[in-house]
């Protein structure tokens, strides 16, 4: 039987955001450092990749079930009545590189929903797409954008790195955050640098930062749910002999596992219950689980399909944008991290599509998703 939800929920309200003095120049900033990074890559790649989630490993069609019959509390937004909606999703590596999968970080899963109506964030209106875009860890690893201004300015020289440099530093990372899991902590930038490698289709995937969640104050989780993926926690893709293991394993898992079997995943929410333990402004606090447990409001599915066609890569990979900007007013990102991706993704999405010339426009179907 599933746990009663908390008696007591932080309901949404505009000033539960906090503003720090100096936080406009402070996002200017971080988009100087966007732009700075995305020449370094652009020079490197021969075209415009994304700053951050660069390398695709698998793009997938499926469906969004919202079913009957949840509480009110989880009823919001997106999820207050029951709906079967198309989506798209993408699967790729964190950093805004594409390097071998030796180097082993953090991964995204991002999907967009369509066919969704309702009132959407400026800059949204009149488009009928949510997209949630999710990272492995369940929290950021900077607190607020101040912070994360500082590890993106050491991001921007990741280009010129070699990449067995980055790879040393990599296993550095997995070793040290290992260490110290034993120990009872973690951390967070370490897993970023050096998550451990596991199949896509296994990993849980967390907004990390907070939402708002219609009435209510959220984080938002997609945890894998057919046993199929489920069976995979423990296997490392590609650490086999002739698997062509370092340079793409995790996409040759990804497609692999899609072709055959079918994929799906929970999307849960952990309401917020206190704004001491479970701030809105400081994305890298954990929010305690034994307060408030994630929630399942519906499940997302994939058939089987080929995740990786030429002509599927070069829409998903280069006309399509997933960003928080894209949303509802009820799942309007919140916190410093959120505030700062509201202005960097749609304007790093407009830079890279335009460099590369590709359109700008939003699908309004999934029928536009080749084959």
């Amino acid at each position: 039987m599933s746990q009663p939800l908390p008696a007591s929920l932080v309901r949404y309200a505009r000033d539960l955001e906090v503003v720090q003095p100096g936080e406009g120049e402070t996002i200017a900033k971080i988009l100087e450092s966007m732009h700075r990074l995305a020449g370094r890559t652009q020079a490197q790649h021969g075209r415009a990749v994304r700053v951050s989630h660069a390398k695709m490993h698998g793009a997938a069609v499926g469906e969004l079930v919202v079913p009957e019959g949840l509480p009110e509390p989880l009823a919001q937004g997106l999820f207050s009545s029951p709906g079967r909606y198309p989506v798209i999703a993408r699967l790729a590596n964190v950093p805004g590189e594409i390097m071998g999968d030796a180097v082993s970080t953090q991964t995204g899963l991002s999907f967009k929903v369509l066919g969704v109506r309702g009132e959407m964030l400026p800059g949204h209106a009149g488009q009928v797409t949510q997209d949630f875009v999710l990272d492995t860890g369940s929290r950021f690893a900077a607190a607020d954008a101040a912070a994360f201004l500082l590890t993106h300015r050491a991001l921007e020289h990741a280009p010129r790195v070699p990449e067995a440099a980055k790879q040393l530093a990599s296993r550095a990372s997995r070793a040290t955050n290992s260490l110290l899991h034993r120990l009872g902590g973690d951390s967070a930038t370490l897993d970023f640098l050096g998550h451990p490698r596991i199949h896509p289709l296994a990993e849980a995937y967390f907004t990390q930062a907070p939402i708002r969640y219609g009435d209510y104050v959220a984080k938002l989780a997609a945890v894998p749910a057919t046993p199929g993926q489920q069976a995979l926690a423990g296997a490392a893709p590609g650490a086999g002999p002739g698997t062509g293991a370092e340079e793409n394993a995790l996409r040759t898992a990804t497609v692999g596992f899609l072709r055959e079997q079918e994929a799906a995943f929970d999307i849960r929410v952990q309401l917020c219950t206190s704004l001491e333990t479970m701030p809105v402004e400081d994305a890298s606090k954990e929010w305690p689980e034994q307060e408030s447990p994630y929630r399942t409001v519906a499940r997302l599915a994939f058939p089987r399909q080929d995740a990786f066609t030429e002509a599927r890569r070069r829409y998903v990979d280069e006309d399509l944008s997933f960003c928080v900007s894209h949303s509802l007013v009820a799942h309007r990102p919140l916190g410093s991290i959120m505030r700062a991706r509201l202005r960097a993704y749609p304007a790093m999405s407009r830079l890279r599509r335009e460099a590369n010339g590709r359109p700008l426009a939003e699908p309004r179907s999934v029928a536009e998703v080749p084959g």
